[in-house]
Order: C-alpha cells, then structure tokens, then sequence
C-alpha cells in the first residue's frame, strides 16, 4: 500500500512544528487539534507553501522533499490540490471557468479526471453559468473542491473547508466530500476541530498539540481511548462503532443497527437498509438482552463511510 511519509521541524518566534507522519496514502486522514496546535501549518508544509530545514515528505515512491539531500519540490511542480477555508473562487469569472482554471493547469496527458466527473459528483450542472457572488457559501466551495480536483492531484488538502459554513450548509455539503473518496479515490487529509465533521468523514485521524503530534491510527481507535481525555476533552471522548442499518422501525421512530453480531436502536435514520453508521456516543451503555441501548442524551449518529 503507497504511503505518505513527513517529517517537519520548523520554528517561528511564539511556536514550534515538529511532527513525524507515516500514513496510508488512501482514503481521508482527519487532522485534529485546537486552534494554534499547527493543523494549518502542516498542510502548508505539505503543499510546500512552508519550508523546513530539517524536512522529508514522500508520497509512494516520490520524494518531494528531502533537506538532506537539498530536494525540494516547489508548489508549482506538486500534484497538490489545496482547498482552504473561504471558497477564492476568481469573482469575474463563471463557475465553468473557475473550474477549467484548475483543469488548464494540469497537462492532458497527466489529467486523471474530468470536468464532467467533477460536475456529477459534486451536484454543480446548475451552477455551471453563474458568478460566485450569486452562489450560496455551501456552492462557492464545492466548487472550489471541484477546481482543485481538476488539477489531478495525487494528494488534497483540505484546510477547515467548512468553518465559514451555517450547520445547514455543513450538512449539504459532507455528503459530496464523502463521495470524493469513494469515486475518485484520491488520499485526503481533511482539517478540523469539529469531532462531528470528522467522524462523519474519515478513517485515519492524527491529533496534534502545541505544534507536536499526539497520536494516529484509525478513527474509531483514538476517540475510544481515554488515556486521551486531557488532550481531547473528555466530552470528545467515548464509544465509535462501524454500524450498518438492519431495520428500520417506522411505529416507535426507531432504526436497528448491527456491529459484530450484536444490534442496537438509535432514533430512525433516513439511511437505506445496508447502508453504514457511525454511532458515537460520550457517555454510557447498558445491555438488556442481546441488545445494547445507548441512554446518553449527548449521542450522535453519524453517517459514516458507506465505501
């Protein structure tokens, strides 16, 4: 399986980055901390925006950066789509030529997608013909996700792409980022200090604090361990499980869930049968029979990866 390898030293006058970074170069790697613990930063040196003197990044078998050898591929030259917080889509021309500005950049015989599969999957078809200022906030950035992808890159970046969004276009707008991965298949490490965001998105999660990295590993491992309650809150921490809709029980507003053999009951969902879940709850449990009935109030159910 390719891998995507960094490892970052650079200080500024009030903070300091040092991370070391192995990660499966699949699927969406969640970039986790508070304001100020280096997410951005991060991302920045990835893209090669920011440039460590004592730094290596590799993705598969390219080094894109290797100080001790004085490699370092400048931004221009990195198959890097990076999606930050506001949209910055150009004013004065159509969503189509947003679009198509991140298609020119990228040589034909090096395009991997096209601008059709990019309409089709992120909903634009009607957009196509309007200027950003007569676009939602929701619209504005899945186009700019859109001129990114048509970059082909090998690797997106995606900085909080959301926190300028109300809780309404938030939840327009994760659907599409969750198809990204599973149509395109293009590695992603998605930004955030929002669990829900997160949980909803990614498989990976790598936590990092005053510009060091605490832990990685899989999602539903790291928000399930409470030797990390300090770093994380402890209303962050608790139970993530894989789920996936048995039933739904239209009379008492319940849908049935299935994990390991085992069933539970959250509020009725709007997911089909078959489809996945992931239940997140930060509290309790308790068993009766052979099910297990989540009492925390607090609970989330998340829409999880259906890939």
């Amino acid at each position: 399986m390719s891998r995507l390898t960094a490892r970052f030293d650079i200080a500024y006058p009030a903070f300091r980055l040092q991370v070391d970074l192995d990660l499966p170069a699949t699927g969406i790697t969640a970039v986790f901390g508070q304001s100020g613990s280096g997410k951005t930063t991060l991302l920045r040196c990835l893209a090669g925006l920011e440039r460590s003197s004592i730094g290596f990044l590799r993705l598969g078998s390219d080094v894109w950066q290797d100080e001790s050898r004085g490699i370092f591929v400048p931004i221009y030259d990195r198959p890097v789509g990076y999606v930050f917080q506001e949209a910055r889509l150009f004013p004065h021309l159509t969503v189509r030529s947003n679009l198509t500005y991140g298609l020119k950049r990228t040589q034909e015989s090096e395009r991997r997608i096209s601008l059709e599969q990019v309409v089709d999957i992120l909903g634009i078809a009607p957009l196509l013909e309007r200027r950003p200022q007569k676009l939602s906030g929701g619209e504005q950035q899945r186009v700019a996700i859109g001129r990114a992808l048509l970059t082909s890159p090998r690797l997106l970046l995606l900085d909080e792409p959301l926190s300028s969004l109300d809780t309404q276009r938030k939840r327009e707008i994760l659907p599409f980022i969750q198809r990204l991965h599973r149509e395109l298949e293009i590695p992603a490490l998605y930004v955030s200090h929002s669990a829900s965001e997160i949980l909803q998105l990614a498989q990976m999660v790598a936590i990092l604090q005053d510009g060091k990295l605490v832990t990685m590993g899989p999602i539903t491992e790291v928000f399930s361990r409470m030797d990390l309650h300090r770093r994380l809150g402890s209303q962050l921490i608790g139970a993530v499980i894989n789920a996936k809709v048995a039933a739904h029980e239209q009379e008492f507003g319940l849908t049935r869930l299935e994990f390991n053999g085992q069933s539970f009951h959250v509020p009725l969902q709007s997911l089909k049968v078959g489809e996945h879940l992931r239940p997140y709850t930060v509290q309790r449990c308790y068993a009766r029979d052979e099910s297990i009935a989540i009492v925390d109030q607090r609970a989330q159910y998340l829409a999880g990866d259906r890939g």
